[in-house]
């Protein structure tokens, strides 16, 4: 998508096909850590599956339990991540556990790897990724090694629909807020 296709119609569902291998050849923009994935009208995001190590399924449902109670006591905790949706699931594969991470964010590939190593750094927290085999053992201190193992484990989606194509998740937020005043500015006049 060029930043030109950015400023589509918002009001109009939006598709797109992606080619085999996720870029568009005559639109390949280089990040800092190699090619940047296109923005899509569900804008950024990714989809990374990795194998977990034996035995270690039990933690990813803690984690899980883990996130669920920061975002109660804190919902801006993921707010730099620009993130519209996660989702994580685990499937088995003959008899190996497998899993997905699947994210749609604003930022480019590069900023939302950066911001995530970073966000894990400053609070401390560890990653779920810790359980995947593979995954760098220096994470924390060297975000090549992270983007490195998400582009590895990155699997290009081939299409992406937006019912409200290159929103931002602010946009949105935004437009809930005024949607709210407006909602009670015609309550008052009841």
């Amino acid at each position: 998508m060029s930043k030109a296709s950015d400023q589509r119609d918002w009001t109009k569902p939006a598709a797109k096909a992606i080619p085999k291998g996720g870029f568009f050849a005559d639109e390949v923009e280089q990040g800092r850590y190699g090619p940047i994935f296109p923005k899509s009208p569900a804008c950024y995001g990714f989809s990374i599956l990795g194998k977990v190590i034996p035995g270690r399924e039990e933690v990813f449902y803690e984690y899980a339990g883990n996130i669920e109670k920061t975002i109660a006591a804190q919902p801006d905790a993921l707010a730099v991540l620009k993130l519209h949706y996660l989702r994580w699931v685990l499937f088995p594969i003959k008899g190996e556990t497998y899993f997905m991470y699947q994210g749609i964010f604003d930022t480019d590939f590069d900023k939302y790897t950066e911001d995530a190593v970073a966000l894990f750094g400053a609070t401390g927290i560890n990653t779920v990724f810790e359980n995947l085999e593979g995954f760098p053992k220096d994470w924390k201190t060297n975000a090549p090694a992270f983007v490195k193992f998400v582009r590895e484990h990155q699997c290009p989606s081939f299409l992406e629909y937006g019912e409200y194509p290159f929103v931002s998740a602010e946009e949105i937020k935004k437009a809930l807020r005024v949607k709210a005043a407006l909602s009670d500015m015609l309550d008052q006049m009841q």
